[in-house]
């Protein structure tokens, strides 16, 4: 989805911060990195998910330890919305914006105003497909699509027929995992993919998809979602078949899916560390509002949780 520059441009003069959504002040507290005045806009695609609030308390604690001020807002998984944030915080002289993207395509216009006035722009979490970011700071998304591959593999004894629930089409997060999950059940040929279907990285939309998906294939015995929300939705659709029957793999390591690992109900989840990608997304972003020199990418690291090692991730 690509948002025309007129609609930007003229939403971008009518809607101010106050309607952009929720925002935070990382506030102005110790100086250890000399922030002084730095002040940096943060957009977030939706805080109605526990695992970018964990990325914005990442981030927000990062401000704080730098002594800079951080501004947050929620683009409510509106892309359009999103736009005007950004846009919002070019207007305002942020020193630095980072963007969690709603659509990696939609959020490239915005980012290349920020960048004509020479305000660096951090990805945080998703790319941004078609301008030049200063850097972009994710978890290996690909990687940990191969490795929820193999966790549902070895789950399932290398054979059975299972689903796919996928992300918001348009993000990088939701590519990267299908492309990684795709390749590594390519090894296993006695699992066949029988469906795939969008459920918007939503709990609630992860239920309803996968009751859908059920009616048509009563004998699967595995589920990808490809975050943890949308496997939660799953395994209430499943019922009793979920962690029996039906294994289930998520994607986040949020503290629900955690517990669900931990209860049985789900089998593993590719846990990310949103926190300290927020964290890092403002260490990259204060440097990058000094001039200093920051690497275009850095790769977060995940692993797999499983019942016999999730304790570790809490």
């Amino acid at each position: 989805m690509r948002i025309p520059a007129i609609v930007m441009a003229g939403a971008a003069l009518t809607l101010g911060l106050a309607a952009c959504g929720s925002s935070g002040d990382g506030g102005s507290g110790g100086t250890s990195s000399g922030g002084g005045d730095i002040k940096i806009g943060m957009s977030v695609s939706t805080l109605n998910n526990p695992y970018f609030v964990q990325l914005r308390s990442g981030a927000e604690a990062e401000a704080k330890k730098e002594g800079v001020t951080l501004t947050v807002t929620d683009a409510q998984n509106d892309a359009s919305q999103q736009v005007n944030q950004v846009q919002n915080f070019t207007s305002q002289n942020m020193k630095a914006i980072i963007v969690n993207p709603v659509d990696s395509d939609a959020a490239a216009p915005a980012v290349k105003a920020a960048d004509r006035v020479k305000i660096p722009v951090i990805a945080a979490d998703r790319g941004v497909n078609g301008a030049e970011v200063a850097q972009t700071v994710a978890s290996d998304n690909v990687a940990g699509g191969k490795l929820a591959a193999q966790e549902l593999a070895k789950q399932l004894g290398e054979k059975g027929d299972v689903v796919v629930l996928q992300g918001t089409a348009g993000t990088s997060a939701s590519r990267d995992r299908g492309q990684g999950f795709a390749e590594g059940i390519a090894a296993y040929p006695n699992i066949k993919v029988v469906a795939k279907q969008p459920a918007d990285f939503d709990r609630t939309k992860g239920l309803d998809v996968m009751t859908n998906m059920l009616q048509s294939n009563q004998g699967i015995t595995g589920v990808f979602a490809e975050n943890d929300e949308m496997a939660l939705g799953a395994i209430k659709a499943l019922g009793a078949k979920a962690g029996q029957q039906v294994k289930v793999v998520g994607f986040d390591g949020t503290p629900d899916g955690l517990k669900a690992v931990q209860a049985g109900t789900l089998a593993a989840s590719v846990a990310q560390q949103p926190s300290l990608l927020g964290q890092q997304a403002v260490q990259a972003a204060v440097k990058a509002a000094k001039g200093e020199t920051i690497d275009k990418t850095v790769a977060v690291p995940v692993k797999v949780a499983t019942k016999e090692n999730v304790a570790d991730f809490q």
